[in-house]
């Protein structure tokens, strides 16, 4: 190659190098004449926050029964959906119980058959009653003839046994009256034990709320203890979270907490409850039990966090208008001598309109806020209060 198509081909590959490499070029500082943009500044300041304690948890009802059955039968009818909402003894689910029924018209039969004999043992008491006034007359005669020797101790003795007699069959009508009574009360006891039974054919809500599951199906073999509905009491919703056991101390019954329920996107105050009486050995941790307050929308089963105040800490802090986020990129702006310069951050928690800084900022530096738009690194700023 000669030397000045060497030169040319040299020249060439300078310029694209120069071209390709144009966009990775050094900044340049702010021109001295562009104007200065005007920005208001804070001091990053350290303050005294509260120091808290997140737990989640699951939302779950304060009081819910599992509706199961008490005899064996074929479910004939089902009278209520999932999600249902019922009152206080409204029936759900009704089981076949003809033989129930049977068994309870027997029962009022029985009863009605120890009753017919009501009148024939008050007339045995009547009649021995009057059989016994007539001995007793009768052995007062003889006994004024006794004293004055006008019958024979033979008559006399007579007499006496047939008073006896009498005593003794009153005695015996009274007892047989007492024993159709016990006999009238057993009967009677029958009809309601088979109207008790007759009535756990029906199943019944024991509190007005929300039926949440449903395994009853006309058609269906009920059997005792196999569980066919569950119902949650009406308003009574709690989040039940679990917390080391460090923080027992830290908590009594009545205190109230922050909590988040993201499915509702909201915040509430809720009211502890209940604290587990033991720590579970395994992990280290109790039980917390909040009791939440009636929010639209909110039922068992949601997700839902509380926190806890442990304590105080020191922590520094900007106004939540100075942090402009890209991505997972936080950074804010401060000015320093005239110019406006980036400082990458790393944010930790916030309240009332500011944020926590954990790292890449120091206590006093002169934050930009609110942050204009577009503000970049390097540019001219004057600082207005």
């Amino acid at each position: 190659m000669s030397l000045n198509r060497f030169a040319l081909w040299t020249g060439a590959m300078a310029a694209i190098i120069s071209v390709g490499c144009g966009g990775k070029e050094a900044p340049q500082p702010a021109a001295k004449d562009a104007p200065a943009v005007t920005v208001s500044t804070v001091a990053a300041a350290e303050v005294t926050w509260p120091e808290e304690r997140e737990a989640s948890g699951t939302v779950r009802a304060r009081t819910s029964a599992v509706i199961a059955a008490r005899i064996v039968g074929s479910i004939r009818e089902v009278r209520v959906r999932l999600g249902s909402a019922v009152t206080a003894g409204q029936v759900l689910a009704v089981i076949d119980s003809r033989d129930l029924e049977a068994g309870y018209r027997m029962a009022q039969a029985g009863e009605g058959e120890a009753r017919s004999g009501i009148p024939e043992a008050d007339g045995a008491v009547s009649a021995a009653k009057a059989q016994l006034e007539l001995t007793q007359a009768t052995y007062r005669r003889m006994a004024d003839l006794a004293a004055k020797k006008s019958i024979s101790a033979q008559e006399f003795d007579e007499v006496a046994a047939k008073l006896k007699l009498a005593e003794t069959a009153l005695a015996m009508a009274q007892a047989k009256r007492k024993q159709l009574d016990s006999k009238i009360l057993q009967a009677r006891e029958g009809v309601s034990a088979a109207e008790i039974q007759k009535g756990f054919a029906e199943l019944r809500s024991p509190f007005a709320g929300v039926v949440t599951e449903k395994q009853a199906e006309p058609g269906m073999l009920a059997t005792p203890g196999t569980p066919l509905f569950t119902v949650e009491q009406a308003g009574g919703l709690r989040l039940e979270v679990v917390l080391e056991e460090s923080m027992i101390g830290r908590l009594k019954v009545g205190q109230t907490v922050p909590v988040s329920l993201d499915a509702l996107g909201k915040e509430a105050r809720g009211r502890i409850s209940e604290l587990g009486p033991s720590v579970d050995a395994a992990s280290r941790t109790f039980v917390v039990k909040v009791d939440l307050p009636a929010e639209p929308g909110l039922r068992s089963g949601v997700f839902g966090r509380a926190r806890f105040s442990s304590g105080e800490k020191r922590v520094l802090t900007v106004p939540e208008g100075s942090v402009r986020e890209q991505g997972q990129v936080r950074q804010v702006m401060v000015a320093e001598g005239g110019v406006a310069r980036s400082r990458m951050i790393s944010l930790g928690g916030h309240r009332e309109g500011v944020v926590e800084v954990l790292s890449g900022l120091s206590a006093g530096e002169k934050v930009i806020t609110p942050l204009p738009l577009g503000l970049a690194d390097g540019v001219r700023v004057e600082a207005r209060p």
